[in-house]
């Protein structure tokens, strides 16, 4: 079913569909670290200011690929990620890799959408969960999890956590909005209210699309170069592409929290790349 317009906005407000932080008055700070090494093969160690969202592909699954994507994770060792078209039993096993062969261990919540198991695997009775995960460092709390009312072909949401980035409580929230060629359906799911957020996730639309107005008023993206005003006079280049077919998708956007590097890394695991930023102890 489609909804009209009035109703799409009334649903949307209505479900929250919005990504946001609130937090109370922002605790004193010291200078910001060092930006943090990769961690590739050291044992329960995380970067603790560093967070990455990377959409994993489905279905883009073979044998071995739960190993290459946690070898891709334990590289960077983010204290938070927020995993897109991720299967719960695909989660699971990354996680088991990343405690068992890197000594990293990480707690995980679902924003499962869908269960389906010609995506996820699984008897027809007990279909895997797909949707989203977010993975912490740190204990995570206050999940919530929202299914956009227009989803396109397939099932679309956002999933909110409260748990520690660069040792200080903080909102994550996880989204994968809706397909290509849906800026309508996308424009309804983008909101944030609050005064500090992080937003992690496959926005589906590039920097200069209009649908994304609404957080760039709002919000920061962590690349530096790229901004809707520079996207859209042609100068699409200084936005680092973050998919296969060369166009920027994934974004990490933050709201009273200041980037200190950004950078976006191709893997053989996904159709889309990795991207982490480091942030500020604002």
């Amino acid at each position: 079913m489609v909804l009209s317009r009035g109703a799409r906005w009334a649903a949307g407000v209505t479900a929250a569909v919005c990504m946001a932080l609130l937090l109370g008055p922002s605790a004193p700070g010291g200078a910001a670290p060092a930006a943090g090494p990769l961690r590739f093969g050291a044992a329960g160690e995380v970067v603790p200011d560093r967070v990455a969202t990377w959409n994993l592909c489905n279905p883009c699954g073979g044998i071995g690929h739960d190993f290459g994507r946690a070898k891709e994770i334990a590289r960077y060792a983010p204290q938070v990620i927020g995993l897109q078209e991720a299967c719960v039993r695909d989660v699971e096993q990354i996680r088991t890799y990343l405690e068992e062969v890197y000594g990293l261990v990480y707690r995980v919540e679902y924003g499962t959408v869908l269960r389906n198991w010609n995506r996820c695997g699984g008897p027809p009775w007990r279909p895997g969960g797909f949707g989203q995960a977010i993975l912490s460092a740190a204990l995570m709390s206050d999940r919530v999890n929202v299914e956009y009312p227009d989803g396109g072909s397939e099932d679309r949401g956002y999933l909110a956590v409260t748990t520690l980035v660069g040792g200080r409580p903080v909102r994550v929230f996880n989204t994968h909005l809706a397909e290509r060629r849906q800026g309508g359906v996308r424009a309804g799911q983008v909101e944030a209210r609050h005064d500090r957020a992080i937003v992690l996730g496959d926005f589906n639309a590039v920097p200069y699309a209009p649908e994304l107005g609404p957080m760039w008023a709002l919000a920061l993206d962590t690349d530096p170069g790229c901004r809707p005003a520079t996207a859209g006079t042609g100068a699409g280049d200084v936005c680092t592409v973050t998919t296969d077919w060369n166009s920027k998708f994934d974004y990490v956007f933050l709201r009273g929290i200041t980037p200190r590097t950004h950078r976006v890394r191709p893997s053989p695991y996904s159709d889309h790349h990795l991207l982490y930023s480091d942030l500020n102890r604002d």
